[in-house]
């Protein structure tokens, strides 16, 4: 991990949250949204004759999907400083530069790049796992951390 990452987290008495209870909050925002979809779209796919009717069903709202992951990770990191799961799990983001909750600016790239490093057969956050300081893709690039609240 760089110096300025340790002295930073020495200097707020902070720790970096484990991968296991990051995982756990994923799967927890994950579910979340999933269900408000299947909530959505329970009729329609209810109805649907075959499995293609299905996907298509799945595909039509693809992009309100991703629409709403980034404004719900967008929305709760900017405000409280943690998404649902993150707060469940008892973690918070933090800017590198301030250690304080991220600005807008900075909630809205790291929801985006968090959208691209699922994307990408979910590497942006298995590089997490061989970084030194914890971050995930859309941390990199956002310039934040996970931390235990």
């Amino acid at each position: 991990m760089n110096e300025q990452i340790e002295s930073r987290l020495s200097d707020s008495g902070k720790e970096l949250a484990p991968f296991g209870k990051r995982l756990f909050a994923y799967m927890i925002d994950d579910m979340l949204i999933s269900i408000i979809f299947v909530i959505i779209l329970w009729t329609p796919i209810q109805n649907a004759q075959s499995v293609e009717e299905v996907a298509a069903i799945v595909n039509s709202v693809w992009l309100y999907m991703v629409m709403t992951q980034i404004l719900y990770h967008t929305w709760f990191v900017w405000q409280y400083g943690a998404s649902l799961g993150k707060m469940a799990m008892k973690m918070s983001i933090v800017e590198i530069e301030t250690m304080a909750q991220p600005r807008l600016a900075i909630a809205f790239n790291r929801a985006v790049f968090r959208i691209i490093s699922g994307m990408i057969f979910y590497l942006g956050f298995v590089w997490a796992l061989f970084d030194p300081a914890r971050q995930t893709w859309h941390d990199k690039t956002a310039s934040t951390l996970v931390v235990n609240a």
